[in-house]
């Protein structure tokens, strides 16, 4: 008696490598504006789904490679802008006035806002009456935004419930920027 097997043979799966130089093609083409965005997004969600080469080259056929000239250039002109944004703040920070961190001791938060009853009471439209608070916590400084309209940063980044903080961060409160340092 003889029995036959069939089996199902499947096409390899794609490796994770080919879909990222995939999506990075189709992230380039936005970039360049040759993709909008929402051709962006339903590529992409086809890229994500795809389970063979083929499919995955359909989606960035019409989009020409980077050249090695061009990505040489490109990465140039991204190196240089990157560095006179890092140059700016560095020197926008140097101009920013002081907050002086409480001292340690004190084992009291401070709190900022436009509130008179807050430890450090900042009058400017953009601050909340009670916008955020700076404790030490475990040995460091812990800033926490506490519900404010237009939000508290360290370093440019919105914060989203607390964040730590050093000596030479810069902290906004609105519009209201000061660069922390220790009495």
């Amino acid at each position: 008696m003889t029995s036959s097997f069939e089996f199902n043979t499947y096409p390899a799966r794609l490796s994770d490598a080919e879909r990222d130089k995939a999506l990075k093609v189709l992230r380039d083409g936005v970039a360049m504006g040759r993709l909008s965005h929402d051709t962006f997004i339903r590529r992409m969600e086809v890229a994500l789904a795809a389970r063979r080469s083929d499919e995955l080259a359909a989606l960035t056929a019409d989009l020409p490679t980077e050249s090695r000239v061009s990505r040489l250039v490109f990465g140039t002109v991204e190196a240089v802008s990157g560095f006179t944004v890092r140059l700016r703040r560095a020197w926008q920070a140097e101009r920013l006035p002081k907050l002086l961190l409480p001292h340690p001791a004190s084992g009291y938060p401070l709190r900022i806002g436009r509130d008179p009853a807050n430890g450090l009471r900042l009058t400017h439209e953009t601050v909340s009456r009670v916008h955020a608070e700076l404790s030490r916590q475990g040995g460091m400084w812990v800033l926490r935004d506490l519900g404010s309209t237009n939000g508290t940063t360290v370093n440019g980044r919105r914060v989203i419930g607390a964040a730590v903080v050093r000596e030479g961060d810069q902290i906004g409160f609105g519009r209201m920027t000061f660069r922390l340092a220790i009495t």
